[in-house]
């Protein structure tokens, strides 16, 4: 995997990789052992308990570690999209929203490419268009698993400042977890270990079908094993952004507190448990409302992620 080559930021050595990668196996295994024996639960209790949070604290990773990426005017586009997306999951207009995030993904290629890259990469995006809007179903479910990968890129970015050895050690971890066991989980090799495990949420959630609609390809009988590869990577996703991140790369948080210092210190926690607090309770009172107020509002953390990725991919400096 090749992203691009940004500079690396002065901070406090990190742990040995093989300490680090230890570490992401032991969390892998317990998410792996939730996902399995209860996959509904872990996706839904994980939501209402970490969701909120991990919102606050991956906008405050990706705005402080690629503020010369969301700045000027495709911070302001950005955030014009997104906001018109917000509102789009509100009144559910799916092909609305699908347009919209292609919107995205074109400003983002406008800013990081060339123009003689620009066309032959905005007739791909085309075309990936014309299939979303085709399938809309299998888009959001793309969607939704695709976001639980991005982690790998940013972990990726992070490890340059490993020694040689070190970082193939590190980034060999995160392949397991991202790639690895989820091939396992959709091949069947687990399917011995499989068990629904919803009777602890479908009480004030909703039936299984209703919740695992939305990361579940329409039809197929392996519907199971993606629920159980996304309910495992969701697991992973939150280890990442509430644990990993905020604890060995604070380069990004001192940055994205010198653009928002009325954000700084301890008031971003704050602010994520106290909206989880909130949010909580009206996923306790109204599941389906919640989710959606939740989902809608959690566009940003999303879709604002998009440009960087393909500022990283595509080779934008500092």
């Amino acid at each position: 995997m090749t992203v691009a080559t940004l500079p690396t930021p002065r901070t406090p050595a990190p742990p040995r990789a093989d300490l680090l990668a230890l570490g992401f196996a032991a969390c892998a295994a317990a998410a792996l052992a939730a996902a399995l024996r209860a996959p509904l639960a872990t996706t839904v209790l994980g939501l209402i308990a970490f969701g909120v949070l991990h919102n606050v604290l991956e906008l405050r990773y990706v705005a402080g570690r690629f503020a010369h990426v969301l700045t000027g005017r495709l911070l302001w586009t950005a955030l014009a999209l997104v906001t018109a997306i917000v509102g789009c999951r509100l009144l559910a207009l799916r092909v609305p929203e699908i347009v919209l995030c292609y919107g995205v993904l074109a400003a983002g290629l406008w800013h990081a490419l060339p123009r003689r890259r620009l066309a032959p990469a905005l007739a791909g995006l085309a075309v990936a268009a014309a299939v979303s809007l085709s399938w809309p179903a299998y888009h959001f479910v793309v969607l939704a698993h695709l976001h639980n990968v991005v982690p790998l890129f940013f972990l990726w970015e992070w490890s340059r400042r490993l020694p040689g050895r070190e970082r193939a050690v590190f980034r060999a971890a995160q392949l397991g977890w991202v790639l690895v066991v989820p091939a396992l989980l959709l091949a069947g090799v687990f399917d011995p270990l499989l068990a629904d495990g919803s009777a602890a949420v479908v009480a004030f959630a909703g039936t299984p079908e209703s919740l695992a609609a939305p990361v579940t390809p329409p039809g197929p009988a392996a519907g199971l094993r993606f629920l159980a590869v996304f309910a495992f990577l969701q697991a992973m996703h939150y280890v990442v952004w509430l644990g990993f991140l905020p604890r060995y790369a604070p380069d990004a948080a001192a940055a994205f507190e010198q653009r928002v210092p009325w954000l700084a210190g301890w008031r971003p926690w704050a602010l994520g448990a106290g909206a989880a607090l909130v949010l909580g309770m009206l996923f306790l009172a109204d599941y389906g409302q919640g989710r959606t107020l939740y989902q809608a509002f959690a566009s940003y953390h999303a879709y604002l992620e998009f440009p960087v990725l393909l500022a990283l991919l595509s080779g934008v400096r500092r």
